[in-house]
């Protein structure tokens, strides 16, 4: 029996090398990218544009301003808020329809603003 195993590793090496850079990809780090933040803060604004408001969910919070925060602090708070490890019933819904590039995204935005 005559088999010829070339044409077999082959595949397989080309297989495993693209396995390979798929997760190479999946890894990499996400960047924000503030000018695509531009579209995504409108549902922010209604809360963390107005200077001193307060909002009751059913206890009184103060709405922090989000410019000029850090950028690991503003993904580790919307992480958060989605997870559902900050407890705030509006933030938990908003945060929960973004997807992480959404996240690096506004927190790219929000870093650079005053």
């Amino acid at each position: 029996m005559n088999v010829n195993l070339f044409p077999t590793m082959k595949k397989i090496i080309a297989f495993v090398a693209l396995l390979s850079l798929v997760q190479l990809a999946s890894s990499a780090p996400l960047v924000g990218d503030a000018i695509a933040a531009k579209n995504k803060v409108a549902m922010c604004i209604g809360c963390h544009g107005i200077p001193g408001y307060k909002a009751t969910f059913p206890e009184v919070y103060q709405v922090p301003m989000l410019g000029a925060q850090s950028v690991k602090y503003l993904e580790n708070a919307l992480n958060a808020y989605k997870k559902g490890d900050r407890k705030h019933p509006t933030m938990h819904g908003i945060a929960a329809s973004l997807t992480d590039q959404d996240i690096a995204d506004l927190a790219a935005y929000y870093s650079q603003q005053k």
